[in-house]
């Protein structure tokens, strides 16, 4: 078992290759003796490839031909089967870096999805890390395990799977690092904040504004993490060829936020920010979780009453 999941030598059966024709499209493949991939352009027999090296051109019956690679893992992340939406490598690449996943580090993942950030974190831990994955829901579960155990070439020893919710489901054990990919992460703030060591980061990935906002205020409201930061990657492709150097036509839109904070050590509370917030930020349409320092609704009603002059005929009775 080859806990990178990168492989070298000669192309074996079972092994998956990414096949790319030369206007660049892709074709992912496992690797069969005696099976045929059939194409618009003539079929390639899988036996052209097995047993030569990495990185060759095959060329199919009609004359088509295609690159065959091993895929990289960020190929993998894209192509791999699944249930749910995957974290894309632009978000993955950006979580193991703000959140500071490193060698060793004891994770927990609520959220498996498809698997794809999983094999991020754990080839970001090595062997003598730990990650512990929760799924809600067995099916994704089912389909994130295998994934992982494609790559990597058997069960992870760092890495254990629960099913279940993550506040019921959660041990009691010390964490480096926490990463939220799911739809109401600030119900577990609480849950992951306790077990938390001093100075580990939080890292939730949301999908909408809506999210965002409410898990930066739970944050701040919960007054033991620092301020959030929070982000969004958008990644452009450009094209350069001689003198026609430009964007390219594809870019990566919007896939989701990142919201980073880190513990504070038990007992300490977070400053208060200096800046005040927009007029109207926490007005009496807000409902959600308040900092500290934010008045209530009904306080900020009180004090812009008290604020408003008195109207002209009221002042002249007087």
């Amino acid at each position: 078992m080859n806990l990178s999941g990168v492989t070298d030598g000669p192309l074996q059966a079972g092994d998956r290759v990414t096949l790319t024709d030369p206007k660049g499209r892709r074709k992912s493949l496992v690797l069969r003796e005696g099976a045929v991939w059939h194409t618009t352009r003539g079929a390639v027999s899988h036996d052209d490839m097995i047993g030569r090296p990495d990185a060759i051109v095959v060329t199919s019956v009609g004359g088509m031909e295609y690159l065959v690679l091993r895929p990289l893992l960020s190929e993998f992340m894209v192509s791999m089967p699944r249930e749910a939406a995957v974290v894309y490598p632009k978000d993955a690449a950006q979580i193991l870096m703000w959140a500071d996943i490193f060698p060793g580090a004891r994770v927990l993942e609520a959220g498996v999805g498809s698997g794809a950030l999983s094999l991020a974190l754990l080839r970001a831990i090595g062997p003598e890390g730990s990650l512990h994955s929760y799924e809600r829901r067995e099916k994704f579960a089912d389909v994130a395990r295998k994934n992982v155990e494609t790559w990597v070439g058997g069960p992870h020893p760092a890495w254990r799977l629960t099913v279940g919710d993550l506040v019921e489901s959660i041990t009691d054990e010390p964490l480096d690092r926490v990463i939220l990919d799911m739809l109401a992460p600030w119900e577990c703030i609480d849950a992951v904040g306790e077990r938390l060591v001093a100075g580990g980061v939080v890292c939730c990935y949301v999908a909408t504004s809506t999210q965002l906002g409410r898990v930066a205020d739970t944050l701040r409201a919960h007054g033991g993490f620092t301020e959030p930061h929070l982000t969004e990657t958008t990644v452009r492709d450009w094209h350069a060829e001689g003198l026609a150097i430009r964007p390219g036509h594809g870019t990566s839109g919007h896939t989701g936020f990142l919201v980073i904070s880190r513990r504070l050590a038990p007992g300490v509370q977070a400053p208060m920010r200096k800046r005040r917030p927009a007029p109207g930020a926490y007005g009496p349409d807000y409902t959600g979780p308040r900092p500290a320092n934010i008045p209530g609704a009904a306080a900020q009603a009180e004090s812009v009453q008290e604020e408003q002059p008195q109207d002209e005929g009221t002042a002249a009775d007087d």
